[in-house]
Formats: C-alpha cells, sequence, structure tokens
C-alpha cells in the first residue's frame, strides 16, 4: 500500500503511547492522534466524500490541520492547503479550480468562504474553533470509528497545494504519495543518525506551505518524533518554546533568523538543545548566518526547493558538508544540472562560490533543472504549463526550476537569480501581476507596476510605482488599506511611490529593471 498516511500508521505501532503533538501545553500521544484521524475519515465517509476528493484545509498551524490532513489520506482523498491569510478573492479560485467538497477552517474565516461558496462545489465549511453561521463545528462533524486506510497508488495524487506562475493565476501543483514519501525520508535523513523518536521538532513554518507540511511536520510523525506546532510566528515565543521543551530541529526562513538576533535579549537565548538548524524559501544574507552562529551553538544549513518538487531538491548538511552561499548538494534520489537555452550541460565551475563581481556569470550560469521522484505528476488541467514545465531527454524527465544559477566541481549548488519578476518576501512569493491587477482596479489609478526591493529583515519587499488619474485625490495609506482588504498581508506593498510615467520598451513593456536599478541607486545616495 502507498497511501502517504501508512508512514504515520508505522508510528503509531511502535510509539503509540509517545507524544505526537505537543501545543500550547498539551500533549497528543499518537494513539490519540491516530483516533483523531480515524473520526475525521469516518466523517468524510459517512458524508459520501472518499477517494480522489478535496479537502481544502484553510488553517494556519493548529492541531485540527494535522488531524484533517492525515483523516483525509486515510480516507483516499486529497488535501488542498490553503493559506489562512487569504481573503475571498484569493480561495475563489483555489475552491472553484481544485473542485473541494470540504473545506476546514477557523469561525473567523467562514465568511470568506460562505462568500464564494456558490460559485464552488463546498458542500460542508467545518469550523475548528466554534460556531459561525453556514459552518458545522469541528467536533459535531467528527464521528466515532476506526476506519481501514484507502488504498492508494503511488502515483494517485496526495496533495494539491496552489503556487502562482509568473502570470499570477494560481496552479494546482499535484503531489503524489510517492512524492511526499521519498520527500519526508530525504528531509529526515539530513539530520545526523535521521530524525529519530526522542527528536522533537518547531512546526513554526505554515502547514499550507510545502517546506512546513514536508521537511517539518511529516518528516517527524513518519519517524515517531514529537512535533510542536506554532499558529504564528514571533521570535520570543519561538525561542521560549525551545527552551521550554528542549526542542531538537528547527527549521525556519532567513527572516525568522534575523529576528532572533534581532530580539534585544538575543544573547540570553539558548539554543543548546538543537540539533540542526535549516533555513529556506529565499537565500538567507551570509551576515544574518553569521550572527546567529556566533551567538549560538548550532550551524544553520541552507537549503532550496519548490513547491512542484515537494519541496527539497538540495541542502547543506552536516553529512554531505556545507559550502556558505550555495544551496548545497542535492538530497538523496534527486539529480540536478544546469543547462543553456538549448538544453545543453553548462560545465561547472573548479569551487564556488565564485566572486560574482569578477566573473562573467554568463560563462557559468544556466538554469536549474532537476529530476526525481519527489518531482510533481503536473499542474491540475493546465496541459500548456506541463508542456512548458518538462523536458525529456536521454530517457530523463527534467523539471525546469526557472532559477538561474551554477554549480561546482564538488556538487555544490548556487542560485544567482530568482525568477525574472517574482519578489521572495520572507520566504513567501509574491507575483506582482496579481497585485498590479488589483491595483488597476481602484478608480484612482491609472497605471501601475510592482517590484520587488531590498529589505534588510524580508530580503524583498513590495513596492508599487502608481501612476494617478488626473483628478485622483488618493494617499499611499489609502492605497495600501485598499490592497491588504483585498490579499494577504505579505502581499500588499509597503511601499507605495507616486510617479508621473512608467519607463516601458517601445512594445509597451515596463521596464522593471530600470525601477529597480532607480531603487538602488536612491538607497546608494542616502547612505
Amino acid at each position: 500500500m502507498a497511501n502517504l498516511v501508512t508512514n504515520v500508521a508505522a508510528a503509531v505501532e511502535e510509539h503509540g503511547g509517545t507524544t505526537a503533538i505537543g501545543f500550547r501545553g498539551e500533549e497528543t500521544s499518537y494513539d490519540e492522534f491516530w483516533a483523531q484521524t480515524g473520526a475525521f475519515a469516518t466523517a468524510l465517509d459517512e458524508r459520501g466524500i472518499g477517494e480522489d476528493d478535496r479537502i481544502a484545509l484553510y488553517l494556519p498551524n493548529v492541531p485540527p490541520f494535522l488531524i484533517a490532513f492525515h483523516g483525509t489520506l486515510r480516507a483516499g482523498g486529497v488535501v488542498v492547503p490553503m493559506n489562512p491569510q487569504y481573503k475571498s478573492r484569493e480561495i475563489s479560485h483555489l475552491l472553484g479550480d481544485s473542485e473541494a467538497r470540504v473545506v476546514v477552517t477557523l469561525s473567523d474565516l467562514v465568511p470568506f468562504v460562505t462568500a464564494v461558496q456558490d460559485e464552488t462545489s463546498v458542500e460542508h465549511v467545518v469550523s475548528i474553533d466554534g460556531e459561525a453561521e453556514g459552518a458545522t463545528t469541528f467536533e459535531a462533524f467528527l464521528e466515532r470509528g476506526a476506519p481501514d486506510i484507502v488504498d492508494r497508488a503511488g502515483d494517485d495524487v496526495a496533495v494539491q497545494p496552489y503556487t502562482s506562475g509568473t502570470t499570477g493565476q494560481p496552479k494546482g501543483v499535484q503531489l503524489t504519495h510517492e512524492n511526499l514519501a521519498s520527500n519526508a525520508t530525504a528531509a529526515a535523513k539530513l539530520v545526523p543518525d535521521g530524525i529519530r523518536p526522542d527528536d522533537k521538532q518547531l512546526g513554526v513554518l505554515p502547514l499550507f506551505h510545502i517546506y512546513g507540511m514536508t521537511v517539518t511536520m511529516n518528516a517527524a510523525l513518519f519517524n515517531g518524533a514529537a512535533y510542536y506546532p506554532m499558529a504564528e510566528w514571533d521570535a520570543q515565543d519561538a525561542v521560549s518554546l525551545v527552551e521550554r521543551e528542549e526542542l531538537t530541529v528547527f527549521h525556519g526562513v532567513p527572516a525568522m533568523y534575523n529576528d532572533v538576533i534581532n530580539q534585544p535579549n538575543a544573547d540570553e537565548f539558548d539554543f543548546s538543545s538543537v540539533r540542526l538548524c535549516g533555513v529556506g524559501g529565499s537565500g538567507i544574507p551570509t551576515e544574518v548566518l553569521r550572527q546567529f552562529e556566533d551567538r549560538y551553538e548550532p550551524k544553520v544549513y541552507e537549503g532550496y526547493g519548490l513547491t512542484e518538487t515537494s519541496p527539497i531538491t538540495h541542502f547543506n548538511s552536516p553529512i554531505d558538508g556545507r559550502r556558505v552561499g550555495s544551496i548545497g548538494k542535492t538530497v538523496p534520489g534527486v539529480d540536478s544540472k544546469v543547462v543553456d537555452d538549448e538544453f545543453e550541460d553548462v560545465s561547472p565551475v573548479e569551487e564556488g562560490p565564485v566572486d560574482e563581481d569578477e566573473t562573467d556569470l554568463t560563462e557559468i550560469t544556466g538554469e536549474i533543472v532537476v529530476s526525481g521522484p519527489n518531482v510533481m505528476k503536473g499542474y491540475y488541467g493546465l496541459p500548456e504549463a506541463n508542456e512548458e514545465a518538462f523536458t525529456e531527454a536521454a530517457g530523463t524527465t527534467w523539471f525546469h526550476t526557472g532559477d538561474v544559477g551554477y554549480h561546482d566541481e564538488d556538487g555544490f549548488f548556487y542560485v544567482v537569480d530568482r525568477e525574472k519578476h517574482m519578489i521572495v518576501t520572507g520566504g513567501y512569493n509574491v507575483y506582482p501581476r496579481e497585485v498590479e491587477e488589483l491595483l488597476f482596479e481602484h478608480e484612482a489609478v491609472a497605471d501601475a507596476a510592482v517590484a520587488g526591493i531590498p529589505d534588510d529583515r524580508r530580503g524583498e519587499t513590495v513596492k508599487a510605482f502608481v501612476v494617478p488619474t488626473p483628478d485622483a485625490d488618493v494617499t499611499a495609506d489609502e492605497l495600501r488599506e485598499y490592497c491588504l482588504t483585498n490579499l494577504a498581508e505579505y502581499k500588499h506593498p509597503r511601499e507605495i511611490e507616486f510617479v508621473e510615467e512608467l519607463p516601458r520598451t517601445t512594445t509597451g513593456k515596463v521596464q522593471k529593471f530600470k525601477l529597480r536599478e532607480r531603487e538602488e541607486t536612491a538607497e546608494a545616495e542616502t547612505n
């Protein structure tokens, strides 16, 4: 049986009485957790929901996410994770495209679901934290039962997260049981001796994001370790949890590490229980890494991956070595190479990282492509996107990451540029077109362009350049509030600059590189 949840069942069999989940001072054993997933799976079955049906989890990192996630898999369903920061505008496409029949969410988020429910296939809305109009409470939804695990094939879809393409249109990523099982296994092996039953994993990376789902939650639960979710990031709370529970594995995005070292009492923090710190989502600034390691015992190991690759493809590790500035070597079972525009291999440099100011990057870089059991089955219902995403060469199917980089003779890879226009802010991906289209809907906006600008904490932040209509009477604060009302908080432009016109090519395309160059020049002049 290839069902992903059989890995949890095996952990239950061996470690039933030990802690599976620790949340806000309460612990849930593996036996208790397994019974809860059975109640959720039974609830789905009694409502006629089963194999291949989509269940949307519109939740932060709370125990019901884990219960519904594994209960859905136990019933043979497909999990559709959704960012709880999203509003109706953003979830409407995800629910409509996935044809999800059930949404599990917070009572405060129920109105966002019911506002678009008639346009979707949603039959049941479940509130995990109390009553809400149009929803059933979690307790009332659950049904007693201990059902068998529904058999699934390795290439059956288990989870369907959504990722935005360069057009900004969210695409359903079909991740199979084999994809996720292989990557959770690879993630566990990054830690010396693997993830062990006595390990305690911090769960602050969002579970709607594949990094948190695979590398923290699944890697822990598949190996009998304890998983400690946090509903939201707070540096003081996270460190207190590490110290109090003596957590042993800490994965985060660069902004989290930056927050830790910038706390007023940072020198007092104790990370002595942690045996591995991992970082991904975007490149960690070398200075942030250095300051963290100067203060605390564990080293920080950087990795790389995408939603489409379940996610990790490369990682520095205590086992295979670390090279600061690189994304590491490929993880077990994954192949990767750098190719040019003709899909010819680009030769490695002798040793990286190179001095990018002294090196002709065009001679050593190309697109990073990957192949392996972790690579998605394909985008849901998008044959043209799938054709663009994959290349067959010499009997191997390669996935195009869209990221430019190089590699060295020791097997380390280096990313020098993200996708052309994508903004990576605090580990989240923001595609400018989505923000631009919203701005264009505002009556006071005649033209707009959105770009990423340097930010010490987040790596990049979102900035909008707006050409107002001739008679417009609007402020930057009003436009920011407008965006916050309609988009997740991390997507809204933290900076808005009014301009007379946008730089464009003769064919009318906005020259965003000129906007970024202007920002860099202005920053240099102020320093």
